[in-house]
């Protein structure tokens, strides 16, 4: 039976080259995004993917759209939970600089947002044989890797949604579920910039690889997109 993934933030970047590949390997893809009528790419590979994928409207943030999105799929098995849905929030984030409300519009999507999928979804997930959860992390959000300071929203922000998959791992092992963070590399994205060596398109088959390749020996990591695991 074809197994399904669940991608937050599936309209552009990372996201939308992980659902095509997902979508291209034989998966079921539940691809969500906050406005679908805009997603053309995304669109256009539900067009051509003879049911594989299904477009889903979801503001990360709205609990009430997330309650709506997990009563519509109750009953159905979730075989990989993906939180890829993620900003990188203002351009001015060094010290000295304070954005307070800003700030906090990137906890709500970059930390809290995990967070509240992984609760609204995790009995699909439990239907599942492969129980995975993951979320799109960063070397940015690393202690032990920061040696250059700045971003202090962004990187707040990660640090802490690593925080809450070591957490789900604990939490969560004794039902078998595998909860990482995963870190796609530096990609040319709208967040990583034109200058970032990694295509989206090579760092999504990475984290294809990765992703179906995870047992319950990895729960509780920071992995890069090659399966190489960072520091905390």
């Amino acid at each position: 039976m074809k197994e399904t993934i669940l991608i937050t933030g599936a309209n552009r970047g990372i996201g939308l080259e992980l659902a095509r590949v997902f979508v291209q390997r034989g998966w079921g893809v539940i691809a969500c995004c906050r406005r679908p009528d805009e997603a053309a790419e995304l669109q256009a590979i539900a067009a051509g993917s003879q049911g594989g994928l299904t477009i889903r409207q979801l503001d990360v943030t709205s609990d009430v759209e997330i309650n709506s999105l997990a009563e519509s799929l109750r009953g159905r098995a979730i075989a990989i939970l993906f939180n890829n849905a993620g900003i990188l929030g203002p351009e001015e984030q060094d010290y000295g600089v304070l954005a307070e409300e800003e700030w906090l519009t990137v906890f709500r999507v970059n930390t809290i947002a995990p967070y509240k999928m992984a609760l609204a979804l995790l009995d699909n997930v439990l239907l599942s044989r492969r129980r995975v959860i993951a979320t799109l992390g960063s070397a940015m959000g690393s202690i032990e890797e920061n040696s250059s300071g700045g971003y202090y929203i962004y990187r707040t922000a990660k640090a802490a949604a690593h925080m809450i998959m070591k957490n789900l791992s604990i939490d969560l092992r004794t039902q078998g579920v595998t909860a990482v963070a995963m870190h796609p590399g530096w990609v040319r994205t709208r967040l990583g910039g034109p200058q970032a060596p990694l295509s989206p398109e090579e760092s999504a088959a990475g984290l294809f690889a990765v992703l179906t390749g995870l047992t319950l020996e990895k729960t509780g990591l920071l992995l890069d997109y090659q399966g190489m695991e960072l520091a905390w």
